[in-house]
């Protein structure tokens, strides 16, 4: 498919711009006989411009996999409480074990993340079939009732900042070689979820088809789980909440593609990599050298994409 080299192409292109913006003026030819930027590019612009695709591919995915487990279009990891989940397990961690690991930390966020969409998939199977907006309704109103538990003990414990830095737009300003490395594991579960893909189609068509084609109902909800929890968990970690990607992209390119999970999930991964590097990119230029963080760029971006979508007639079903 012509889709998906093109878009790599693009992201190509906004890597190499992206390794050559800053306040310092730093070229990647000068680099190789400069060691003073060599080493800007090999410690600052290239770690963050790797953070930055690998979040964006990564979320990506995950909404495309939390799609199809609860069959709606409308929801994404960051409304369905699972980033709100992952900050409680941090905050938890932080509380019980101040002196624990990142590992531990990474876990932790990760289970919590999980039983938090694990939560939101029991609510929503209890509401009505036919109504479909009442799913991210009530993802929005778990996220809420979530995220304002993790305020209050934050702000009882006097670790609010943490809960604000978790939970706010994030950014990638203070990513340096050595900080971002937790996203190649949410990398390695959204390169987990393409190897599952049949089976979320499958499950997305629902329970009784997907045991008579002998799948495990159970067994492929709670991959998928694992797969949006540990994406989320780990974005949350290194560099706060990021909107709207796992929403936007998926029914973007569902709208091109259709609903062929195997084929679509490669060009979904390099689409969230191109949205978020041009939010970054964005956000660095506009009051250069200053910056404003790549969530608020995205969330303006999102908006305006989501509604598109929303009044836009889709040309697939």
């Amino acid at each position: 498919m012509r889709l998906l080299p093109a878009a790599m192409l693009v992201l190509a292109g906004l890597s190499v711009a992206s390794l050559t913006i800053g306040a310092a003026s730093v070229s990647i030819l000068e680099a190789t006989r400069d060691p003073w930027a060599a080493l800007v590019l090999m410690e600052s612009r290239l770690p963050r411009t790797l953070a930055v695709i690998l979040t964006g591919a990564a979320l990506a995915v995950a909404g495309v996999v939390l799609q199809a487990l609860v069959r709606n279009r409308f929801v994404g990891p960051e409304t369905t409480g699972t980033a709100e989940s992952a900050t409680l397990g941090l905050l938890a961690v932080t509380i019980l074990f101040p002196a624990s690991p990142l590992w531990v930390k990474m876990v932790a966020a990760s289970l919590a993340a999980m039983l938090g969409t694990a939560l939101f998939v029991a609510v929503i199977r209890r509401l009505p079939v036919r109504e479909v907006m009442l799913v991210p309704i009530a993802g929005l109103v778990l996220s809420g009732v979530i995220g304002a538990i993790a305020t209050f003990i934050g702000w009882q414990t006097d670790l609010l900042q943490y809960v604000n830095g978790w939970l706010m737009s994030g950014e990638f300003s203070g990513v340096l070689a050595g900080r971002y490395e937790l996203l190649w594991v949410a990398a390695v579960a959204a390169g987990l979820a393409w190897f599952a893909a049949d089976r979320f189609a499958i499950l997305g068509l629902g329970d009784s088809v997907a045991t008579g084609l002998g799948l495990s109902p159970g067994a492929v909800m709670r991959l998928g789980l694992a797969v949006v929890a540990v994406v989320t968990a780990m974005v949350i970690t290194t560099v706060g909440l990021i909107p709207f990607v796992g929403l936007v992209v998926p029914n973007i390119v569902a709208r091109i593609m259709g609903d062929n999970l195997r084929a679509s999930i490669p060009v979904v991964a390099v689409f969230g990599a191109v949205l978020l590097l041009t939010c970054d990119l964005i956000g660095r230029l506009i009051r250069f050298p200053y910056e404003i963080p790549v969530g608020t760029i995205l969330g303006v971006v999102g908006a305006v994409i989501f509604l598109w979508l929303l009044y836009r007639r889709p040309a697939h079903g």
